[in-house]
């Protein structure tokens, strides 16, 4: 082989290899040109169907309206949470608890007709309302209790009874 056909022979081998390098560097940026269109296209439609949903022109005027949105429904959200928190502040004071306790206060027979009904709030303070069957009739009584105590005149037994089982109904 002459020399001359060397150096031909070796000019085609590096052109071969040029070729193939920029036919590889081609298709890698082809590949990232298409990958580039294909997020381009994403995000376009993104921001048209994000357009057209809000009725807005602008994503400007996107954001401020989210903006506002955001700011009046944390404040709705700050006054319901006093709102419910005032609703159980004043729940406590309501009759929540009630207890039953009946006995018989002879000691004959006839049962335990008689009862006693505790009607208390969150603090054990309400009244009771003492029903005692008897022979006359039906008498009833009444006392107020005072976190878990009569008020003005001392629990009976079974009065006692009554506030100690009474529970949420």
């Amino acid at each position: 082989m002459t020399p001359d056909c060397k150096a031909v022979k070796m000019k085609m081998v590096i052109d071969l290899f040029s070729m193939t390098i920029y036919f590889l560097l081609f298709s890698v940026i082809f590949i990232w040109l298409i990958f580039i269109s294909w997020i381009l296209y994403k995000t376009h439609k993104h921001y048209h169907n994000l357009i057209s949903r809000s009725k807005k022109q602008t994503i400007d005027e996107i954001l401020e309206q989210l903006l506002s949105n955001d700011k009046k429904f944390s404040d709705d959200i700050g006054k319901l949470v006093k709102d419910v928190k005032e609703t159980i502040e004043q729940s406590k004071i309501y009759l929540q608890k009630i207890g039953v306790v009946r006995f018989n206060p002879f000691e004959r027979n006839g049962g335990e007709q008689s009862f006693v009904i505790a009607f208390l709030n969150n603090h054990n303070s309400g009244l009771v309302i003492n029903f005692i069957y008897t022979r006359e009739g039906l008498r009833t009584y009444i006392k107020k209790v005072k976190e878990g105590k009569g008020e003005k005149y001392n629990l009976s037994n079974e009065e006692q009874e009554a506030v100690n089982k009474s529970s949420y109904y």
